[in-house]
């Protein structure tokens, strides 16, 4: 591929044949890594470790609260690392790194060096999700009529992660059964699925920092395709108080969701489960994060305020309580495939809002603003929802908190206005 074919306006003499599609799927394992895998394969070890290391839900949660200690200051440090170095640099160190330390966290049994593994990956897993989702904007600034759809793409790596995980870990510890702590495999099974999309990310981080000054480039999209209201993004500066409402919404939307990827399937067991049921359940939900890049692309397109936030924090809500109020296997697996079909486009339409409000010099200020109180949300939500689970009403009334989280969250955005 030619450096031209990202780094110049299509024209008549030279059409664009820029791989869009392909380049926003490979950067989808960028997605699939930092919360697929890294984050969300815990909640499916999460019992196993409860029950053979005699851990407290609250300590349990905490796993996933430091893990969100790690991703906040990964996120605080993104911006000084991408004065340093290009994204696409940052996009495979960052994947590298979260490799090893999901091995790490085979070689430990002892909270404290699990704690800190949790952390250290959070750190790689920021990296490599803020890295990936300015390219992936970058991209969708190339063709705006179907930006968002590129956007859906990347997060719809996450889905990929996610149902890995779920074919993979039960695999893993059926058939590490009998060995001492056999949920140590899982977590090196999970760090070669990382290790293999890492050497796939090698592509598309090859091909956009061959044009990475186009990619820094203002979209070159012509006049009529950008129309007048691009003109006036021009000069315009990221500031945290003309988003405050969104980032607040985006805020409860951390607190809520992670509460539920956390403890989940530990609920179902609870419930009385079998593991296929829970293989079944867990791969369905993955498989609608995937759709989703579909599903709600012309929602992210349409709304320049904070519409598409509320209205997906709002239904995320109600499939956060369902597992909560019955055992019902359809409304259970209609629960997962509805926080699957919805949950990271939450984090897509934060991308678009930014990517529709400010100028593309901005975006990468913008997208970390977002990611930092997104990761701050997700250090409430484990432990709180943890610390409600050891009490009266279990693991049922923390997805209840979650739920209520989500639903403020919800409120909130809607009151964001377009710029």
């Amino acid at each position: 591929m030619s450096r031209s074919n990202l780094s110049a306006a299509p024209t008549h003499d030279a059409p664009d044949r820029t791989p869009y599609v392909r380049l926003a799927l490979a950067l989808s394992l960028g997605a699939a890594v930092s919360l697929g895998i890294t984050r969300f394969a815990y909640g499916l070890l999460l019992p196993t470790m409860r029950e053979d290391l005699g851990w407290s839900y609250t300590l349990a949660g905490a796993m996933n609260t430091f893990n969100a200690v790690g991703y906040l200051l990964g996120a605080l440090a993104t911006p000084w690392l991408l004065r340093r170095s290009a994204p696409t640099a940052l996009l495979l160190w960052g994947s590298a790194l979260a490799t090893v330390f999901m091995a790490l966290s085979g070689f430990f049994t002892t909270a404290g060096p699990l704690l800190a593994q949790r952390v250290l990956a959070g750190v790689a897993s920021a990296l490599v999700f803020i890295a990936g989702g300015l390219l992936a904007a970058r991209l969708g600034a190339r063709q705006p009529h179907r930006s968002g759809f590129l956007l859906g793409l990347y997060y719809g790596g996450t889905g990929v992660g996610i149902v890995l995980s779920a074919l993979g870990v039960p695999w893993v510890l059926e058939r590490a059964a009998g060995q001492p702590h056999a949920w140590t495999w899982a977590w090196w099974g999970l760090a070669l699925l990382c290790a293999l999309a890492t050497a796939l990310l090698a592509w598309p981080a090859r091909v956009l920092a061959a044009s990475e000054a186009g990619l820094r480039a203002a979209p070159v999209a012509a006049p009529g395709e950008v129309g007048p209201a691009a003109h006036a993004l021009a000069g315009r500066v990221f500031r945290p108080r003309d988003f405050a409402f969104a980032l607040a919404g985006y805020a409860g939307f951390g607190v809520g969701y992670i509460g539920y990827m956390t403890f989940v399937i530990a609920l179902l067991r609870e419930q009385g489960s079998t593991p296929g049921a829970i293989t079944l359940y867990y791969a369905l939900l993955g498989v609608a994060v995937i759709a989703s890049s579909r599903i709600w692309a012309g929602l992210l397109d349409r709304h320049t305020n904070g519409q598409a936030l509320a209205r997906l924090n709002a239904l995320l809500g109600v499939a956060a309580i369902l597992p909560a109020l019955t055992t019902a296997w359809p409304l259970v697996i209609a629960s997962g495939l509805l926080f699957g079909g919805v949950f990271l486009s939450v984090v897509a339409s934060t991308t678009a809002l930014v990517r529709h409000n400010l100028p593309p010099a901005q975006w990468a200020a913008g997208i970390t603003a977002f990611t930092i109180v997104f990761a701050a949300g997700q250090i409430v939500g484990p432990t709180v929802v943890g610390f409600i689970a050891d009490g009266p009403g279990g693991l049922a009334r923390g997805l209840v908190f979650s739920a209520l989280a989500l639903w403020v969250g919800a409120g909130l955005a809607l009151r964001q206005r377009a710029l």
